[in-house]
């Protein structure tokens, strides 16, 4: 397996629980926007500890980046993440992933499971190539919200946040369920991409399906 010891050299704070971090990138290190690493944080009792992270870097920059949520009721990987500081290590491994571009579609997103297609989104956006693209974003709350800015720069009126928890939301107080699936997407002839906790993924890839969307054009990690 490969392995890589990489320095941290950035650590910026997204929202109240996500973080990005900036690392050395190996000579030689290649990706394709979509794709992930398995990553541990560098110390005895952590190493063995490898967790999944998707690149939000593209290829052509000189470091990594990553962008993770940190759960800090939860007494493992993510909560040790959070603590870390510029100049600590990370240990990398080989790449892999499943989630590709396959052509314009509407992009389907649950809290953190947008960032596997920021690196792709960024990429588009480098060619100028986002036309014909959408994105529902599914968060708890308008502070859940990742890259909010980001986002609406791209997408502009072709984004919808769409909020689950938050009473007063300045966004549309809903679920992405079957029933807004349907009230808000008429073409299911499509690609349709889908990242989120695996209940999120699970049940949106079965109402595609039962829209009308075929099971090839439905890209979701697998």
């Amino acid at each position: 397996m490969e392995e890589h010891r990489v320095r941290i050299l950035a650590i910026e704070e997204l929202t109240h629980d996500v973080k990005s971090f900036r690392v050395e990138k190996p000579a030689g290190y290649t990706f394709v926007p979509g794709q992930a690493t398995e990553a541990a944080l560098d110390h005895p009792r952590w190493r063995d500890e490898k967790r999944p992270f998707t690149f939000t870097s593209l290829n052509e920059w000189p470091q990594l980046e990553f962008t993770i949520k940190i759960y800090d009721d939860h007494q493992g990987v993510t909560q040790q993440l959070g603590k870390l500081n510029e100049g600590d290590h990370l240990m990398i491994h080989d790449v892999w992933g499943a989630i590709e571009y396959k052509g314009p579609g509407t992009f389907l997103a649950g809290g953190a499971g947008i960032t596997p297609f920021i690196a792709i989104f960024r990429e588009l956006n480098r060619q100028n190539a986002l036309a014909g693209n959408t994105l529902y974003f599914s968060n708890r709350t308008d502070g859940d919200i990742i890259l909010k800015d980001e986002l609406e720069g791209y997408f502009g009126e072709n984004v919808h946040h769409v909020i689950t928890r938050q009473e007063d939301t300045r966004f549309e107080r809903s679920f992405l369920d079957e029933a807004y699936i349907r009230a808000n997407i008429r073409d299911f002839d499509q690609h349709f991409y889908v990242c989120g906790p695996e209940a999120f993924v699970e049940d949106l890839s079965g109402i595609l399906e039962r829209c009308g969307a075929r099971p090839d054009a439905v890209v979701f990690e697998k």
